[in-house]
């Protein structure tokens, strides 16, 4: 491989530490002892459109049953919450954060004139946009962009993966994404690419720095920050055996240690439950409440849950009535979780689905999603989500 093509391919994943130009050098130097005071911000992404009428389950609807003849939840299997609504059985780990006053949720979110599309619909929801608007960034990335005091460098966002999803992307900033501190922080140390980075460095100077060369140094740094100061920590709990309970495991490492990061990202894909659903959503959900169950009492554990924020979206929820072949199609509103040790309105926040007043065989969303993000920068982040948003959103009382 070429060198330019090395650099090109790499420059995201892996960079060099050895060759830190001066303006990075109070980066570098960061006192690894210093704890963070940060609220910590955890969006978790259920990737291909969750059905929410089988994840809190309007038992208490007939038209529920009657739209769903053979899958619907049985009333004496759901985990109930009130007369009206509860918990898919296979979430029975989320009852002990909810009794505990540690979980909300919010029905009918959803946005104006809803996308049906997998991709369309959540690049809505990572870029915060109308319908009918297309945008480059994302509202975690616009939020890197903007001039909040702690948006200087790559980990203030993290993502638990390989790659970078767009919600993590701004116009001048971004997040970081890596799935081990220490696989990272070894890969951006390799001699090659030290030497490749050097090699970089000598058609450069300081007043003239080049884009890759820039991102190379700020990512290598930024892992050698992640590596040195979650290095520190032990994790003592024991976490379940899956790649979803690892992301979050990795997260409770960062918040734990005082990594001064404000916002970390990690998914659960596998809802598109076109058919035969109960089985394939039933084993996500269970993975899903089990690894959050794990995070939530590791984070209280350590007197860091709450500083910590942690809200759940999926891209669309499904159609009222199931299909021919014991699944759901795509739909439009849905739930949301939050989940932290500072929410107000612990609980179900607002009324359950309306079953009886429908749009085209669809739940008529009753709270935008840009509110639940107003709120998050408003009251969490403390940025004016007006500015994050491209337009004031009204805020909730959830936190």
């Amino acid at each position: 491989m070429e060198r330019r093509d090395f650099l090109k391919n790499a420059a995201f994943a892996a960079a060099g530490t050895l060759f830190v130009p001066a303006f990075m050098k109070p980066f570098e130097a960061l006192a690894l002892d210093e704890l963070s005071l940060y609220k910590n911000l955890v969006v978790v992404q259920l990737s291909g459109g969750n059905d929410g009428l089988n994840t809190v389950v309007p038992f208490g609807n007939d038209i529920y049953y009657q739209r769903r003849k053979s899958i619907a939840i049985k009333p004496e299997e759901v985990i109930k919450l009130n007369d009206m609504q509860g918990l898919h059985p296979n979430l029975a780990a989320l009852r002990e954060l909810y009794d505990q006053g540690w979980m909300s949720i919010i029905n009918d979110v959803g946005y104006p004139n809803p996308d049906r599309s997998h991709f369309r619909s959540m690049d809505i929801w990572q870029t915060a946009s109308d319908a009918n608007q297309y945008l480059s960034t994302g509202w975690i990335g616009r939020y890197l962009d903007s001039n909040c005091e702690t948006c200087k460098f790559p980990y203030t966002a993290i993502e638990v993966d390989d790659s970078l999803s767009l919600a993590m992307k701004g116009g001048t900033k971004k997040g970081i994404a890596l799935k081990d501190a220490g696989t990272l922080f070894r890969n951006t140390n390799e001699p090659f690419f030290r030497e490749m980075i050097q090699s970089e460095k000598d058609h450069l100077d300081e007043d003239n720095l080049g884009y890759l060369y820039k991102t190379m140094i700020e990512t290598s740094s930024s892992a050698s920050y992640i590596q040195h100061t979650s290095k520190l920590y032990k994790s003592m709990y024991t976490y379940p055996v899956s790649g979803f309970s690892n992301q979050l495991k990795t997260v409770a490492k960062f918040i734990n240690s005082g990594l001064k990061t404000r916002v970390y990202y990690v998914s659960l894909s596998g809802f598109d439950t076109h058919v035969n659903q109960n089985q394939q959503q039933g084993r996500l959900l269970q993975q899903y409440a089990e690894g959050m169950n794990a995070f939530v009492k590791d984070l209280h554990q350590n007197n860091k849950l709450e500083d910590t924020l942690v809200i759940t979206f999926s891209e669309f929820g499904r159609r009222v009535a199931q299909n021919a072949s014991n699944g759901t199609d795509h739909g439009t509103a849905n739930n949301m979780f939050l989940f932290g040790g500072r929410l107000k309105k612990q609980g179900i926040y607002n009324a359950a689905p309306d079953l009886s007043n429908l749009e085209n065989g669809d739940l008529k969303y009753k709270i935008d999603f840009r509110e639940v993000y107003g709120t998050v920068l408003d009251k969490w982040l403390d940025v004016n989500n007006g500015q994050i948003l491209n337009k004031q959103f009204n805020t909730l009382d959830f936190i």
